[in-house]
């Protein structure tokens, strides 16, 4: 696990744990994660009610991989911002997880410091991403993220 910042954290899977009074957290891959936490394997219908997002407490699980295109919905990064600025305004720590901590939980990193907390610029995905990159070198985001991000990064907004 990699401290971003005073109140942000990204890991692997191995860093996967249940949010609580302290931490809230975001499982941001699709297995183990969403499909344990939903109850399938393989694939779940997309007209579940719970198939991009299943938030329990302080956990928010993801139906996100990491595809060469992007295959991405908008109402999941909604939801991720919506949980990630609602926790860290009830003073939990952050902790957002994927399976290898390279691409998909770095990247909503990014859009949270960007986004929530002003901490990185916001005027576009690439500008924010030099600056992520000085507090998180280890950042390594799939084409099928980056396109998404750097396509659609202005209808993110302010959360």
């Amino acid at each position: 696990m990699i401290r971003v910042q005073d109140n942000l954290f990204v890991g692997t899977e191995s860093d996967c744990r249940r949010g609580d009074g302290t931490w809230a957290v975001v499982h941001a891959c699709k297995h183990p994660c969403h499909a344990a936490a939903v109850g399938y394997s393989g694939s779940l219908p997309s007209g579940h009610r719970n198939y991009l997002v299943f938030e329990n407490g302080d956990d928010l699980m993801l139906n996100i991989i990491d595809p060469p295109i992007p295959l991405f919905k908008p109402e999941l990064f909604a939801a991720f911002l919506s949980f990630a600025k609602r926790k860290t305004e009830e003073g939990r720590l952050l902790l957002i997880h994927c399976n290898q901590g390279e691409s998909r939980a770095p990247s909503l990193a990014l859009l949270f410091l960007a986004k929530v907390v002003d901490a990185i610029p916001d005027d576009s995905y690439a500008s924010a991403r030099v600056d992520f990159e000085k507090l998180f070198p280890a950042y390594r985001p799939g084409r099928g993220i980056q396109a998404y991000l750097n396509a659609n990064w202005q209808a993110f907004g302010d959360a």
